[in-house]
């Protein structure tokens, strides 16, 4: 394998934000979707399930989402949740929010503007798909599973991109997961873990321009017992 194709691949991914009105063809993702469970997972357990939802029924999540996050309502998330970053953490976060308010042209007093903004993420940023990721209630709180997910997001992200569409993995866009199950037609015995917005990218949004800083390797990464 030639190891530059995928550095490449790693570089150039970025997460996409704003997307063309083109639908994606159920084909198209089925194919993305048999690259992307070739993800590793323990002991082979394949803990993940795809809802892929488009037309009528994501824009009726998009109209869910978007009225229950307006009048304030509590978040409805199935999967806990971490009480705010802080540190390092939290530093990130307001970071990339000010490379898109910049890139974007959005000043720190234009409020309507930057709340547009957060409400794109609840309407799973407007794209033609949305993926809403699922495992079994009975593996919810095993934190291989949480793993394992990310591996197979992450394949997914990768295989969306080298076939000219992008992705956004959208933790807002399962804030109201009341709603996300209604319209998605979600069993029962499953749990919403997140969702990944995909879609042609529209590369004429300024968003789409960013991408996201990583740390240097110095900061994170030790290495023991090497000459």
């Amino acid at each position: 394998m030639d190891a530059s194709a995928l550095d490449t691949l790693v570089k150039q991914r970025r997460s996409i934000r704003g997307y063309k009105k083109k639908p994606v063809s159920q084909d198209l993702i089925v194919e993305i979707i048999a690259v992307a469970k070739g993800a590793p997972s323990s002991m082979n357990t394949q803990p993940w399930f795809f809802h892929v939802v488009t037309g009528e029924p994501l824009e009726r999540i998009r109209e869910g989402n978007t009225e229950k996050m307006m009048s304030g309502a509590n978040v409805d998330r199935e999967i806990k949740m971490n009480h705010g970053y802080e540190g390092a953490y939290r530093k990130r976060q307001v970071d990339i929010a000010k490379q898109l308010f910049g890139v974007m042209g959005i000043a720190r007093e234009e409020t309507k503007m930057r709340q547009d903004c957060v409400m794109r993420g609840f309407r799973q940023f407007d794209a033609p798909v949305s993926i809403v990721m699922t495992c079994e209630e009975t593996m919810e709180h095993g934190t291989i599973c949480h793993f394992d997910l990310g591996a197979v997001v992450y394949g997914l992200v990768f295989s969306t991109w080298t076939r000219g569409l992008g992705t956004v993995i959208n933790g807002q866009g399962i804030m109201q997961s009341s709603v996300v199950r209604k319209h998605a037609n979600i069993p029962d015995d499953q749990t919403i873990m997140t969702c990944v917005a995909m879609g042609w990218p529209d590369f004429y949004f300024a968003a789409n321009d960013v991408k996201s800083v990583r740390e240097d390797n110095e900061n994170f990464v030790t290495y023991t017992g090497f000459e």
